[in-house]
């Protein structure tokens, strides 16, 4: 029998191509509210942000007094940008036309807050608190989510405060009382608002999930990881026929069973719970580990006893037992409290040939202090709120850390790395041009004295080499980083500087001072 031919990726792409021309062209001369929403989610999906919005905008404008278009057009926008401005104009425009839709005039409160117009979206909250008093209380619900979302736990405790004193409780309105004393780190105290709304919805999952992370906040790692390994796998999409596989649990049986552990949530968690790995083998277990290309060649040194495979590429095969994200380690491994934590340090490793290879790249003079100012930049909107609140700009940092006696070493990468075509300041050294994954950045990590950085991947993995690392932590800090502290369990070498406020600026300069004070003493090892 002949063989049957493939398409190319080329051939693939051109294909997809041809067929969104296809559907815009179809967009454009028929659109409905369900057809523009699916194609603009489609563009976005494929990083098609700029034409995603252009088109909503086009149809928008040759359809002005079509309200469940521009409608459409300001909620598909809202959910896959950080495009406030355009969506506040689109909803302006539909309330010139039913000015008293009360969710229409929330969803506009909703994205004036989102833009940093705080004023703005309290005094139009305000305004329909009055002239609705029967949406009082999902008016609070949307009050408070919109301050939380935006980054205001504080004056979203405020009103919860004011309004749970007297007012209908739901279980919305306990789930955000937790969510902002956590964001305040006060993990303890919002346990039992999450406890309240879950007897009220035993059921939800995203209130589950909060709880569990609220538990492994608050240091409760006993409970908190028997909760967390019960969420749905957050793998962005991609869904592996591994999956299917029975979920390892602890106290399973894995002698002699071949196990797959997979990619599940961001680097820095693979890289902080694959220190358990040892575990499953201890116990007989044959393992593989699949993860993102980047990954592979770090990993496949550090567990010579594994097998690591590109996710992308592994196909289908027979013989597994088990399946796990990786994420779910810890409960598998038994952790119960922090002196569970397996404290093997270094636990990754990089290769003798890579690290004298960027050895002889950096200049020589020490100490050397790698930086890091910014995570992964997103697309989506709540993504794109979560990240300004982790990350900084070499702007920022720079004039806090600087001029300081010390060779300063890039690691930044993605897009943020382009700001330092715009840097003014002390030189700044960028190897990253010949770093082509995780397993070189560790290398180059190895020639370094100290790292400085955000809270993402490059924090995790000079703590799993057991490099000194510094955290710049926002202020409503990842539940790994617990609520208080200038240490880690998970990574000894790391010291923790703790924002306390939305701005970075004044624990940057903290860590100016700190760092001014460490090269006066610093002495080569």
């Amino acid at each position: 029998m002949q063989k049957a031919e493939t398409a190319s990726p080329c051939e693939n792409e051109a294909s997809q191509l041809m067929n969104i021309a296809l559907w815009k062209d179809t967009v454009l001369r028929s659109p409905t509210p369900e057809n523009l929403v699916q194609l603009c989610s489609t563009l976005f999906s494929t990083g098609q942000e700029l034409a995603a919005v252009r088109l909503a905008l086009e149809v928008v404008s040759s359809h002005p007094d079509d309200l469940p278009l521009t409608t459409a057009a300001a909620g598909v926008i809202s959910k896959h940008t950080a495009r406030h401005d355009i969506v506040a104009t689109l909803l302006r425009s539909v309330l010139l036309r039913v000015p008293h839709i009360v969710s229409m005039q929330a969803f506009l409160a909703y994205t004036l807050i989102a833009g940093d117009d705080l004023t703005g979206g309290i005094a139009l909250f305000s305004e329909m608190m009055a002239r609705h008093p029967g949406e009082r209380t999902s008016l609070c619900e949307y009050i408070s989510t919109s301050l939380l979302n935006a980054g205001y736990p504080l004056e979203a405790l405020e009103i919860l405060d004011l309004w749970l004193k007297d007012g209908e409780i739901t279980v919305w309105l306990l789930n955000n009382m937790g969510c902002a004393l956590v964001r305040l780190g006060r993990s303890a105290e919002a346990l039992p608002w999450y406890e309240r709304a879950l007897t009220m919805a035993p059921d939800n999952p995203e209130i589950a999930f909060s709880y569990a992370l609220t538990l492994l906040k608050a240091g409760k790692f006993r409970d908190g990881f028997a909760r967390y390994v019960d969420r749905a796998p957050m793998t962005n999409g991609q869904v592996g026929w591994f999956m299917s596989l029975p979920r390892l649990r602890h106290g399973d049986d894995v002698a002699g069973r071949k196990i797959i552990l997979y990619q599940e949530q961001g680097l820095g968690d693979t890289i902080q719970f694959i220190r358990s790995v040892p575990y499953l083998l201890e116990q007989g277990a044959e393992v593989t580990i699949a993860v993102p290309a980047g990954l592979v060649r770090l990993l496949a040194q550090s567990f010579p006893d594994v097998s690591v495979r590109s996710i992308a590429e592994l196909g289908q095969e027979d013989g597994y037992s088990y399946a796990a994200p990786i994420p779910d380690l810890p409960f598998i491994a038994g952790v119960m409290s922090e002196s569970d934590i397996p404290a093997r340090i270094p636990y990754l490793r990089a290769d003798a040939d890579d690290i004298a290879r960027f050895a002889a790249m950096l200049p020589a003079r020490r100490p050397r202090i790698g930086l890091v100012w910014a995570g992964d930049r997103r697309v989506k909107s709540e993504h794109v709120a979560a990240d300004k609140r982790r990350s900084t700009t070499l702007a920022e940092m720079g004039a806090a850390l600087c001029p300081v006696d010390a060779t300063l070493v890039n690691l930044q990468f993605g897009p943020p790395r382009a700001e330092i075509e715009a840097w003014q300041g002390q030189p700044l050294f960028d190897p990253m041009g010949d770093v082509r994954d995780m397993a070189d950045t560790a290398a180059l990590m190895e020639s370094l004295d100290l790292i400085i950085s955000v809270d993402t991947s490059p924090v995790h993995l000079a703590g799993a080499i057991g490099r000194p690392v510094w955290l710049v932590n926002r202020w409503d800090a990842c539940w790994r980083w617990g609520d208080e502290g200038d240490s880690s369990p998970w990574y000894p070498a790391t010291r923790v500087f703790r924002a306390r406020e939305k701005s970075f600026g004044p624990v940057l300069r903290e860590v100016g001072e700190a760092l001014h004070k460490w090269v006066e003493t610093w002495k080569a090892g």
